[in-house]
């Protein structure tokens, strides 16, 4: 029995949270909050701006000298020199050597100091792409979430319409049973419903499109149960679109990231070209070695007559009786003792190296100047791409300006449109009721009432969407 009435209340928790999790529903702030958070692009941006701040590491390393230990153990078997004794002998001996080399740039045209000034502005030139990415994106599902909300609120307008229809149906059917229409009627009526229905399966279908896009933007795995907190957005009329095109010009040159990004491109190309140029100046170098070595050949511990050749000519003559004789002389041998200890060899054997070595620049097949030229071209690019953003930036600043007060009087068109229709549906309903309108006519009459709610609601999200366009461009955030 515990056991079952553990199971009961299982169940009971897993539907809970199914139902829970299939019934959340996503405001604006969440979806996005949460694709700046997963999209894959701005994660590309932020690993773009870690590969910035490892070349801030390797500029700041440029100013540090270098260090570099080296080692080496070698057999030699065979005819080679005694180093002891300078002879050619056939032996094997071993031979260890060890040393330690630093360097350090003491002048280098100023080009370490350039590459430690550009990586610090490729470092501000990163965030400035993960800002725009981040807007970008935040746009793109700000547009996508109001489309949806279009798309929700014009499927209602389809189903109150259908629902009509198919009351006005039987309405139709009691005047026809009453003799007061003919029987025609109600066919029209019939086929009316079929095409309300047609609309209603065409708005869902466009509304689960919809869905399903913001949530592949998103990148939700789970997205077939995605749904958005339905919110009821008023059209109002946004205080900056009481500026002037100028002043929001001005505020967006302040603001957006593409003409900060195209004046970091220039900085970044004016050190570039400072960089190629430090080519054509002397560099000056310090530099220190240290080496010791090591072998495991014999040494010489003394001397002693050759007990194989105890004498030999000295090459002294003496006259004797007329005759030069050679005065001999002792030959001695040298006596080879076991190496020296290994640790008593480093010591011996150690040397030091150091000073400044100069460079200076002369021919090199002409790789400095065309280097220096190549990146005068990329300044010169970067200058043009920037005039070419403000221009850019200029053109989208008056375009959005003009459709966002174009929205508006569309909006404003539409809904007195809709006044219109509505008191002309109106009217046609009170003529159809009392037989004085045929149902092809009142049909005509319902279709375009239906047509005018629609375009009152693409007219008021294109109207809001446009207006928040201009509302980014001018530094406010889509999210408040």
């Amino acid at each position: 029995m515990k056991k079952t009435v553990g199971l009961f209340f299982f169940f009971i928790l897993i539907g809970t949270t199914v139902s829970s999790a299939q019934s959340k529903k996503w405001t604006l702030e969440e979806c996005v909050q949460y694709a700046l958070e997963h999209n894959i692009s701005i994660k590309q941006t932020e690993l773009d701006s870690q590969i910035s701040q490892l070349d801030k590491s390797s500029a700041i390393g440029n100013f540090l000298p270098s260090l570099n230990a080296n080692a080496s153990h070698s057999w030699n078997i065979g005819l080679n020199q005694n180093i002891t004794t300078g002879l050619l002998e056939n032996q094997t001996t071993q031979f260890t050597s060890a040393g330690l080399n630093a360097g350090i740039d003491i002048y280098k045209g100023l080009q370490n100091q350039n590459r430690f000034r550009r990586s610090q502005l490729s470092i501000i030139g990163a965030q400035y792409q993960l800002s725009k990415m981040r807007d970008d994106i935040a746009l793109n599902v700000a547009n996508a979430y109001l489309q949806i909300l279009f798309n929700i609120e014009n499927l209602k307008v389809q189903q109150e319409q259908l629902a009509l229809d198919e009351k006005q149906l039987k309405r139709t059917e009691e005047l026809i049973a009453a003799g007061s229409l003919p029987k025609g009627d109600a066919l029209d009526s019939k086929a009316t419903i079929a095409g309300d229905k047609q609309r209603v399966i065409n708005a869902e279908n466009t509304l689960l499109i919809s869905k399903l896009s913001l949530a592949q933007l998103l990148q939700l795995e789970k997205f077939q149960d995605f749904d958005v907190a339905e919110v009821k957005n008023k059209a109002n009329q946004s205080d900056v679109m009481l500026q002037t095109p100028e002043a929001i010009l001005a505020k967006a040159k302040e603001n957006r990231m593409e003409v900060k990004i195209a004046k970091n491109n220039v900085a970044l190309a004016e050190k570039d070209l400072q960089i190629a140029r430090g080519a054509y100046q002397p560099t000056i170098q310090g530099f220190y070695s240290f080496s010791t070595r090591a072998s495991d050949a014999n040494r010489i511990t003394g001397i002693q007559l050759d007990p194989n050749n105890p004498l030999v000519p000295s090459g002294n003559l003496v006259n004797v009786g007329g005759v030069n004789y050679d005065v001999l002389q002792p030959n001695y041998a040298y006596v080879f003792g076991k190496s020296a200890p290994l640790f008593d060899q480093f010591s011996d054997n150690k040397g030091h190296n150091f000073g400044i070595q100069m460079t200076v620049p002369i021919l090199n097949g002409f790789s400095a100047k065309n280097n220096v030229a190549r990146n005068k071209i990329s300044l010169e690019k970067s200058k043009l791409a920037l005039d070419q953003s403000e221009l850019d930036l200029e053109r989208t600043i008056f375009t959005v300006y003009t459709d966002a007060n174009g929205a508006l009087k569309a909006y404003e068109s539409a809904k007195q449109a809709l006044e219109a229709r509505e008191s002309a549906f109106n009217y046609a309903k009170e003529r159809y009721a009392v037989g004085m309108m045929n149902a092809f006519d009142f049909n005509q009459a319902q279709s375009l009432y239906t047509n005018a709610q629609s375009e009152v609601l693409r007219t008021k999200y294109d109207f809001i969407f446009r207006t928040k366009i201009v509302e980014f461009y001018f530094g406010l955030p889509i999210i408040k």
